[in-house]
């Protein structure tokens, strides 16, 4: 598993603590750091079945001073990828990637279903 995450996140902190009494082995990364390339951020969307707008951070300071409220309906999915890519701090977090899915956001019951 895959747990990204940004350090400064309580909802990352909350999730990375119930990873780890639920002794589920992951490989964390910061997503400041290291942030998620358009491939990843695709192949992830994928394994998700979401929609690509629920990749987006909507109550990061950057999704709002970029105003993209009003721009994500006019973008086609190459471009909502290559913004995504342009910046972790514009992905929601936490993210849980395994081999055959994708989770967005931490929701303990859906963490379990693998």
């Amino acid at each position: 598993m895959l747990f990204i995450q940004y350090p400064r996140c309580t909802t990352c902190k909350k999730a990375k603590a119930w990873l780890d009494e639920h002794n589920i082995v992951y490989t964390d990364r910061n997503i400041k750091e290291e942030n998620p390339t358009y491939d990843e951020l695709k192949e992830w969307y994928q394994k998700s079945g979401l929609p690509l707008k629920k990749f987006f951070n909507t109550s990061g300071v950057l999704y709002k001073e970029m105003k993209l409220r009003e721009k994500l309906a006019g973008m086609s999915e190459e471009e909502m990828l290559e913004l995504l890519a342009s910046d972790g701090m514009l992905v929601k977090r936490p993210l849980l990637i395994s081999d055959s899915r994708g989770r967005v956001g931490f929701k303990p019951d859906e963490w379990l279903e693998e």
